[in-house]
């Protein structure tokens, strides 16, 4: 897949934030295995209500894209269902096909899902995303082939795809309330043997896969890419102090502008966070970004009501930072003590024993 990268973003946006959100998004494409030819920065108050960005600036790409010979232009911005259709329309001739931001995150997901809980919740939020669009889509067909007083082969369309659509939604959340009935069946029975429960959450690539199998060793696939996890992992964790066995359990990461209806779409592979004592939120300390991560994921958790459950923050990575700068150890203790921070490395274990007793001693708390 080569890309044509392109966002619009307004004139009070700075420079490094600009490079930021375009550097996220490149990762993306890369995870998905695209590579990014040329990237195209509008600014402007508003992005264009037809087609997001503005007609001058598609002449451009198509004239640019006649040497370039891209496949796809990526929106790093979730498109409205008009705007989609019509970028789409002026592009489709120039052999071009048009992706929002969602429609990559999705295309990720799908890749990378390996259970059915967690390809039934792909094909849910994609049917979120693509119902909308269809029907703003059969709007467009009713006006071209619809006359006054007729009734028009995109209204017809239009009433096809809700029907079509309603049933696979219909179909999909029946099979997934049974998943969610095995789930809930399985904690019940663990609630019942008196397990403790951890919850692993954290930006995506953080390490949230590493800590699982550092804690558990289990031996999950950890990759160091955008979404190598989807699907809910639990492993049983030994605590020597107290003689018992906690469960772990690591899932989906988080990741900037993700859009509610993603989250929600997620509810089933998400429960096992949702009702665990005690969460780690997983935070590479290595990362320029680390705070803006650390308010993505604190947003996203508030989204979920979460924000009231106990909360370890856990620094990773610990390995990457440099000696000039180890005292951004020091300093992250401090800012975030209440969160009960500790500083770790999956990597070379550096961190990993306190950890357990954090986690031993606020599990005693929860009792």
């Amino acid at each position: 897949m080569k890309a044509i990268l392109i966002d619009c973003i307004t004139p009070d946006i700075d420079k490094k934030t600009a490079e930021y959100q375009f550097q996220e998004a490149e990762n993306l494409i890369k995870t998905f295995g695209g590579v990014v030819l040329v990237k195209k920065i509008q600014k402007k108050l508003n992005p264009d209500y037809k087609t997001f960005i503005g007609r001058g600036k598609i002449d451009e790409i198509i004239e640019e894209n006649k040497s370039l010979k891209a496949d796809i232009i990526i929106v790093n911005n979730e498109l409205k269902p008009r705007q989609t259709y019509n970028l789409s329309e002026l592009v489709r001739k120039h052999d071009l096909i048009v992706w929002d931001r969602i429609d990559l995150i999705l295309k990720i997901f799908q890749k990378h899902a390996s259970t059915k809980e967690a390809k039934l919740e792909i094909e849910l939020a994609s049917i979120h995303h693509m119902g909308p669009r269809i029907f703003g889509m059969g709007m467009e067909l009713s006006r071209q082939a619809g006359g006054i007083g007729t009734r028009g082969v995109g209204e017809t369309n239009i009433e096809f795809m809700k029907r079509h659509l309603k049933k696979q939604e219909d179909a999909i959340k029946k099979e997934l309330a049974k998943c969610r009935k095995v789930r809930k069946k399985h904690r019940e029975r663990r609630r019942r043997q008196n397990f403790k429960t951890v919850g692993i959450i954290g930006y995506t690539n953080a390490g949230k896969t590493s800590l699982l199998n550092a804690l558990t060793g289990k031996g999950a696939l950890s990759a160091d890419k955008l979404f190598a996890t989807l699907d809910t992992r639990v492993g049983k964790m030994w605590l020597p102090d107290s003689q018992q066995e906690v469960l772990i359990s690591d899932t989906i990461g988080f990741i900037q502008n993700l859009p509610p209806k993603l989250i929600k779409s997620f509810a089933s592979t998400l429960e096992e966070t949702i009702e665990a004592d005690l969460l780690l939120h997983v935070i590479d300390i290595s990362d320029p970004k680390m705070n803006q991560k650390i308010k993505t994921v604190v947003d996203i958790l508030a989204q979920m009501d979460l924000l009231l459950k106990p909360i370890i923050y856990v620094f990773n990575k610990l390995d990457l930072l440099s000696t000039p700068f180890f005292d951004k150890k020091q300093k992250v203790l401090q800012k975030y003590k209440k969160f009960r921070p500790v500083c770790i490395s999956t990597q070379t274990k550096d961190g990993i024993e306190g950890l357990k007793q954090t986690i031993q001693t606020n599990l005693d708390l929860t009792i």
